[in-house]
């Protein structure tokens, strides 16, 4: 029994010794592996199944300021090459150009590179990208081909705000627009980190559990100001406007001159961000901030306020009008190259007599005449929120000689951007208070919470209240009676100026024969303005004149805006429609150094207080027959109750009773016609 027991325990004791031995061992080896080889044999599993991974946060998104999306980005595949594991360079580029539409030469040039890492190509589409994951498996190329997570930008509504928008270049930096100027803040993160992965690429071991869906907390969401219905309404007009003019190019910007938002800033032409490298560079710019004219006679609003403020005119002050003035050996002359003989300021204002601003600019003086200039804004950036704002251009007080103040009196010797004039023109609708123009409303946190917003900003006051308000109200005279009279609405107030200016040579010396720039720049409701608007059209073909091709324009984006803002009709008496208003007077503009353009007809000398003058028995309001053919011309004659004398042919150029005048019916008008 005893000889049993210790043969037992004897075979106990060797089973445990071999269990020792072989735990021995084990340890041995595990040390072994983990104390001397385990640096190599890590850095051998790294190579085999370790994968540097990028992890990209997309860019923040932009908002219009009803949080409608204008530029969002979505995380797409991107496809490299590991041209060190390529064993065959030819059959691959072969087998992939098909795929992701890029020529078999490219991709071997990207091969060629060398190396560990080379992109094949950026962003691909989603049917590329299953396209290529697919010959992955098929062909086995997971050793030498493979995916990087970027981020793509998207502009859901293609052309719309483009050039306030801008674009993003292929490593996700924002290169013009918004997408520039706060691109510290949509800017998406990029988190590098190193994951175990199988031949898929798919996470194993503890990489498992490392998130790969990071969103990021530095990119933020930037809420513009920008109403995108009122964009399109203001870039459908601008469509139809380079369709009926043929310029070279159409600035419009509107503004809520109570606050300083830009509800509205576009170009003609213009081009999709979405594919922004098939357009020329030149149509990236953003001409709202970046582009210097001669304003021409809407400046004239700024001068008019700095002789009411200085009290060098009163509106109804008389002026003995010469026709044409000199100064320093330049003549300075109306635009129908006459005499209106005697006249009011206000009539000075509202038919845009260049003699009167001159002869009274020169009075205001240089010193006085800049002065409120810069008070209104101009000569300095606005601040706005956008890149390569311009300064503007403005004389030294002390080196303008005499014809210089009467030239600038009327718009001309003063370079300015779109920008500066519509926010001059809102201090007036404001008061007389300039404030800072802003298009960036908010900006947001990644988790929602506010990171900045945006306030209204008083720069300074430019003049008086009670000025302020003769003004409008002479502003106001212009549009119901004057030049700017088909930017009018029918049962709506509206204040405005008209601008035809010669454009300055390119090389900076003189002007260019033949080439003008057209504008308007108004608000409304006069009686609480919401809204202001600036139209700029450069180098129209045909007519060229403020009055008849930037007022229309400016009339239809005003109606749109007033329905979808459901602004009320003033109480007011109503005022006529665009199409209803033949009168068109001259702008001064383009009448320096007695240069002189076809003669256009006289502006009539009574003012319409109200439409009910249009059906009074047995009278007739004459057309306005300017640039008309004889067909047309026939046409509106008839229709008007008047006859119709026509001498010549071609295009009217001028008429025997102005437009606009009250007349019995059947009374004769003659119309003369040129080439």
């Amino acid at each position: 029994m005893n000889k049993d027991r210790e043969f037992i325990q004897r075979r106990i004791t060797r089973v445990v010794l071999v269990l020792l031995a072989l735990m021995g061992v084990v340890v041995f080896r595990y040390a072994w592996l983990q104390l001397v080889q385990g640096s190599e044999l890590a850095e051998r599993m790294r190579y085999q199944v370790g994968h540097d991974y990028s992890v990209q946060s997309p860019r923040g998104t932009i908002v219009d300021r009803n949080g409608r999306e204008l530029a969002v980005s979505t995380m797409t595949k991107s496809l490299f090459v590991d041209p060190n594991h390529v064993e065959n360079p030819a059959q691959l580029a072969k087998d992939l150009s098909p795929l992701i539409d890029k020529p078999e030469a490219d991709i071997l040039e990207d091969i060629a590179v060398g190396g560990g890492f080379s992109w094949v190509k950026r962003r691909l589409e989603q049917s590329e990208y299953e396209a290529v994951r697919a010959l992955i498996r098929e062909k086995g190329y997971a050793v030498c081909l493979g995916f990087r997570d970027e981020a793509k930008r998207y502009y859901p509504n293609d052309v719309l705000a483009a050039n306030v928008l801008g674009f993003v270049g292929t490593d996700d930096k924002g290169l013009d627009g918004i997408e520039q100027a706060l691109d510290k803040y949509i800017k998406g993160e990029v988190t590098e980190s190193f994951i175990y992965a199988d031949t898929q690429e798919r996470p194993i071991l503890e990489s498992i559990f490392t998130p790969h869906g990071y969103q990021g907390d530095r990119c933020k969401t930037i809420q513009l100001t920008i109403d995108s219905a009122i964009q399109f309404i203001v870039e459908q007009e601008l469509d139809k406007a380079m369709a009926e003019n043929d310029p070279v190019s159409i600035i419009c910007i509107a503004m809520d001159p109570r606050t300083g938002e830009i509800l509205a800033m576009a170009n003609r032409p213009s081009y999709n961000p979405n594919r922004f490298w098939d357009y020329d560079q030149e149509v990236w710019k953003n001409k709202s901030v970046s582009y210097l004219y001669e304003p021409g006679s809407t400046f004239k609003a700024v001068v008019a306020g700095a002789l009411l403020q200085e009290g060098i005119v009163a509106p109804n002050q008389p002026f003995d009008d010469p026709g044409y003035v000199m100064f320093s050996g330049k003549k300075i002359q109306n635009w129908n190259g006459a005499s209106f003989g005697y006249v009011t300021f206000a009539d000075v204002v509202k038919q845009s007599l260049n003699t009167g601003f001159a002869i009274f600019g020169y009075k205001l003086g240089a010193e006085k005449l800049i002065g409120y200039a810069r008070l209104f804004g101009f000569g300095e950036p606005t601040g706005i929120e956008l890149p390569g704002e311009e300064a503007g251009i403005l004389y030294n007080p002390d080196e303008m000689v005499d014809s210089d103040i009467a030239t600038m009196s009327i718009g001309q010797s003063i370079a300015v951007t779109p920008l500066q004039l519509i926010a001059a023109f809102c201090a007036v609708a404001n008061d007389g208070i300039l404030l800072k123009p802003h298009i960036v409303k908010s900006i947001k946190n990644a988790n929602g919470s506010t990171y900045a917003e945006t306030h209204v900003e008083e720069v300074r006051r430019t003049i008086d209240s009670a000025t302020d308000k003769t003004l409008v109200g002479l502003l106001e005279q212009v549009v119901a009676a004057g030049g700017g009279g088909k930017a009018s609405v029918r049962g709506y107030r509206v204040a405005g100026k008209t601008g035809t200016a010669q454009k300055v040579s390119e090389f900076g010396l003189g002007y260019d024969e033949g080439k003008y720039i057209a504008s308007f720049c108004g608000f409304a409701p006069v009686e609480n303005p919401q809204v202001a608007l600036l139209v700029v059209i450069d180098e129209p073909y045909g007519s060229f004149y403020g009055g008849q091709i930037a007022a229309p324009v400016a009339s239809r984006i005003f109606s749109q805006i007033f329905r979808y803002l459901r602004i009320e009709p003033s109480d007011a008496p109503l005022g006529l429609d665009s199409d209803e208003i033949g009168a068109e007077v001259g702008e001064g503009d383009a009448s320096i150094h007695g240069l002189q353009q076809r003669e256009r007809p006289r502006e009539p000398e009574h003012k319409i207080e109200s439409p009910k003058e249009e059906i009074a028995p047995e009278a007739a309001r004459v057309p306005n027959f300017y640039g008309k053919s004889i067909r047309e011309a026939a046409r509106l004659a008839n229709e008007a109750g008047v006859s119709f004398s026509a001498e010549g042919s071609g295009f009217a150029v001028s008429q025997s009773i102005g437009a606009g005048e009250i007349v019995d019916k059947g009374t004769t008008v003659k119309v003369q016609f040129s080439p």
